[in-house]
């Protein structure tokens, strides 16, 4: 049997060309379609989509929701549903205005990709993703050894996502010339720094402790003392693999240059918590953790503001909204302590209540 049609890979090609240069899709967002598309592919035995039908879209969404994931053994969740569907609903609503398709598809075909509203709703719920407690960071800092080149980048790393909240795609890709120890800073610059969505932005320390940047003090300091780094060269290289001392490959010390992907970043984040007895909390986390901190040591509401727009965000509302998710324990203990009668507890409230109703209006929110 055929696994590829010669129409459908031309015309895979021109949309998937469509998405990069007219809609700005980044590779991966690309990537997630490809793999929608070649799902239903290979459901529908690699059919021209000339002859696309909506009763092949129900009977997709049907088998689709019965497919089991290979990793938890259980069923696809209603969020990969979804990010599927929507993916295939957008390239055949596309597909109907195409020369030589749009005589031959009807555009509302496409409709029938939708999911129930029930399933929606659960698919696009927020939830609160945890993050450790600094208490928790700091115990596997402590925990991590430091003897070779190699331990002390990455005790050096997980100290400077903390200090910085930065991304794993900032981490692979930043120099040290990015770095400003007299001015505590970090020039996350998209021109070198792999950012989100290419933003250009300074990151002060956060106020994590001098023992945390100390840390990384240490290590910009050995990079360019002892190992002679310049400022255009990473400040977290990448492992140098070659023949180590029994004649086998493996890790044998620092290459200078920049990781090309962020999955050694992540293996370095589980193998130190797990090693410090502690379950794997991804870089990304440490984001969760610093909006938590925030919340407990800002007083004013343009404290806050400072503090998000410190982690990469333009509005106060994306922190509070992706970030801010009050732990439970918090969340009690907030609860118990607004139970006791307060004196003078308006003018901050007020104030936060002001600038997050600006906030919902810049964002064309009515209120």
């Amino acid at each position: 049997m055929h696994k590829h049609h010669p129409d459908n890979e031309r015309i895979k090609h021109k949309y998937f060309s469509f998405l990069k240069e007219a809609m700005r899709q980044s590779e991966s967002t690309i990537d997630g379609v490809a793999k929608a598309i070649a799902r239903f592919e290979d459901y529908n035995k690699y059919r021209d989509f000339k002859l696309f039908h909506h009763q092949q879209a129900i009977a997709f969404k049907n088998h689709l929701s019965e497919q089991i994931n290979q990793q938890t053994g259980k069923k696809l969740s209603k969020a990969t549903l979804h990010s599927t569907l929507a993916n295939l609903k957008k390239f055949f609503e596309w597909l109907a205005r195409e020369p030589g398709y749009k005589s031959r598809l009807q555009y509302s075909d496409a409709e029938y990709f939708n999911i129930s509203r029930k399933d929606m709703r659960i698919a696009t719920t927020k939830r609160s993703t945890a993050g450790p407690t600094i208490e928790q960071i700091k115990h596997v800092i402590q925990m991590m050894p430091e003897h070779t080149d190699i331990e002390r980048r990455n005790k050096a790393l997980i100290a400077f996502t903390l200090l910085t909240g930065a991304r794993d795609g900032a981490l692979a890709s930043i120099k040290l010339k990015h770095v400003n120890l007299l001015d505590n800073s970090l020039f996350q610059d998209a021109r070198d720094v792999n950012t989100k969505f290419s933003k250009t932005f300074i990151t002060y320390f956060f106020p994590v402790g001098e023992d945390i940047r100390q840390i990384v003090t240490d290590w910009i300091n050995y990079l360019k003392e002892q190992k002679l780094y310049g400022n255009d060269d990473p400040l977290f290289p990448m492992t140098e693999i070659g023949l180590n001392e029994k004649k086998q490959f493996g890790a044998i010390g620092l290459k200078r240059k920049h990781w090309s992907t962020t999955a050694p970043i992540r293996d370095i984040f589980q193998q130190a918590f797990e090693g410090a007895g502690l379950p794997y909390f991804n870089p990304h986390s440490f984001r969760n953790t610093l909006t938590n901190l925030g919340k407990i040591i800002c007083k004013t509401p343009e404290d806050f503001k400072a503090w998000s727009q410190n982690l990469g965000h333009e509005s106060v509302m994306t922190t509070l909204l992706i970030y801010g998710q009050v732990p439970e324990q918090r969340q009690s203990e907030i609860l118990k302590q607004l139970a006791i009668p307060q004196r003078d507890s308006g003018t901050d409230i007020i104030e936060l209540a002001k600038v997050m109703i600006q906030q919902f209006r810049d964002a064309g929110i009515q209120v």
